[in-house]
């Protein structure tokens, strides 16, 4: 089962989520303008749109801090669930914003998004970030504490980081450990919260063991279906960059057992 009480450090998220930052910041400096018209796997979005996405995105913090946020608050779950049907409103935004700030040179791309990097470090490091309780508005009319949202920017930064590596040809993107480690377990407990049960055990070492799946649930000893995969191709499964099938082909994924095939469950975030 997953670990329904799991709770993320606060200083530590910051920490990870600053590091990410400065990771995907330098990036962006590095980008040419052929880079920025490379397509990626995000449908019609050019490097340029990933980049504006991450720029709204990680920018909505400032954006929303002192917003009101009259909605009811919503878990971390909840907000993996929420996050398949507002796909046609982020694509809209993010389109719109591309063409109006991130339409000129990279240098006035990465000065666009050195704005926004530099008004999100300034929250994480004042006083508003430690205040229990705090919420933040969500665009479903919802709302978020701030450090269940603080995670949920870490998605977006480990998820979209690995998004541009792809887009760029790079084997791999630098992100944060801490980052990654947070983002798998998300993703691992939203997998078991949406097929809940007990007939596998889905190991991501080192981060996450979480059961799952409708069936006979095992007790002890070795599980008899038993799926193993590393942290970045779990990511990639979970937020649909990467088909089950393709995986178990690479042998990104070692699954075992007749209820193994996790096809139909994924991906967890649309």
């Amino acid at each position: 089962m997953p670990a329904k009480s799991r709770t993320y450090q606060p200083q530590k998220v910051r920490a990870a989520l600053a590091a990410q930052n400065e990771a995907l910041r330098a990036a962006v400096h590095r980008l040419s303008a052929p880079d920025l018209d490379r397509p990626t796997r995000l449908g019609s979005w050019r490097v340029r749109e990933l980049v504006a996405h991450l720029s709204l995105a990680l920018g909505s913090l400032p954006a929303r801090l002192d917003e009101p946020s009259p909605g009811p608050v919503i878990s971390l779950s909840d907000y993996a669930g929420l996050s398949r049907t507002m796909a046609d409103t982020v694509d809209t935004a993010v389109t719109r914003f591309a063409a109006d700030a991130f339409a000129g040179p990279p240098e006035d791309v990465a000065a666009a998004f050195d704005r926004q990097l530099d008004a999100v470090r300034s929250v994480l490091d004042g006083p508003a970030v430690a205040e229990p309780g705090r919420r933040i508005p969500l665009l479903s009319g919802r709302s978020m504490l701030l450090a269940d949202y603080l995670v949920t920017r870490l998605v977006e930064a480990v998820v979209h980081a690995d998004d541009l590596a792809d887009a760029l040809g790079l084997a791999a993107f630098p992100h944060d450990r801490q980052a990654v480690a947070a983002v798998t377990r998300l993703l691992a407990d939203a997998f078991a919260d949406r097929v809940p049960g007990g007939a596998v055990e889905l190991r991501i070492p080192p981060y996450a063991v979480v059961q799952a799946v409708p069936g006979p649930k095992h007790t002890r000893g070795t599980p008899p279906n038993v799926v193993e995969t590393d942290p970045l191709t779990w990511i990639r499964l979970a937020t649909g960059r990467v088909p089950w099938a393709a995986a178990v082909a690479d042998h990104g994924v070692a699954a075992s057992g007749e209820r193994s095939d996790l096809a139909e469950y994924l991906p967890v975030l649309g």
